[in-house]
């Protein structure tokens, strides 16, 4: 197969400077929606990278639950391996592929960790399954089979069966505060649209960058 000849033109829009908000919380508003309008698959799924103690970039796909303008929450295993590296090295980035729009946008941030009031609302909100699956789910370890993590499920199934399940002490939300944002279009010939908001001291600056 030759991949090098798989190629499309990008003509859907344009970006201008005139299109732009003044905060980039309220452009992201726009794209999300414009994203969720579009009826993505799954428009909240954000490419997460951290960097481990030895320097080797990581990424994994994971579920934006909620976003306001101190950040952008997820949930997690605090042993995963993610958290692992974000105890070492705080600074992320997340990756949003809008690709049916021909967009991406990307953040970068310093992620905190979310209060276990706010972990445990968010929990509670979450099917029984998955909350289920929070308590057998040692993320990133080793298994020996997909048979012994359905047998853990029943047993924790059976544990809790009649009863609320407790948010584990394990898992919870990270809140990524964001230092910069590039919000990318397609364009033919690739010349892309991009378009960088960094954090002023008293505002955000918007510069255009070359493709």
């Amino acid at each position: 197969m030759d991949v090098g000849a798989l190629r499309r033109e990008y003509t859907q829009k344009g970006l201008t400077r005139e299109d732009l908000a003044a905060d980039p919380f309220d452009q992201f508003d726009l794209w999300f929606k414009q994203a969720c309008d579009a009826e993505l698959l799954e428009p909240n799924a954000i490419v997460l990278s951290t960097v481990s103690p030895e320097g080797y970039p990581f990424q994994r796909t994971v579920l934006l639950k909620y976003f306001d303008r101190s950040g952008f929450v997820f949930f997690t295993n605090y042993s995963s391996r993610k958290a692992q590296h974000i105890e070492e090295n705080p600074h992320v980035s997340i990756l949003f592929p809008w690709y049916p729009l021909e967009r991406q946008l990307t953040i970068l941030g310093t992620v905190t960790k979310v209060s276990a009031a706010e972990s445990f609302k968010y929990f509670s909100s979450r099917p029984r399954g998955s909350q289920i699956g929070a308590w057998v789910s040692q993320q990133s370890s080793v298994i020996s089979s997909r048979q012994l993590l359905e047998m853990q499920f029943e047993k924790i199934k059976e544990k809790f069966l009649n009863q609320e399940i407790p948010l584990p002490d394990f898992w919870g939300g990270y809140r990524i505060v964001p230092t910069s944002f590039e919000f990318w279009q397609g364009r033919p010939s690739r010349l892309h649209d991009r378009f960088l908001y960094e954090k002023g001291e008293t505002a955000w600056e918007t510069k255009r960058l070359s493709p």
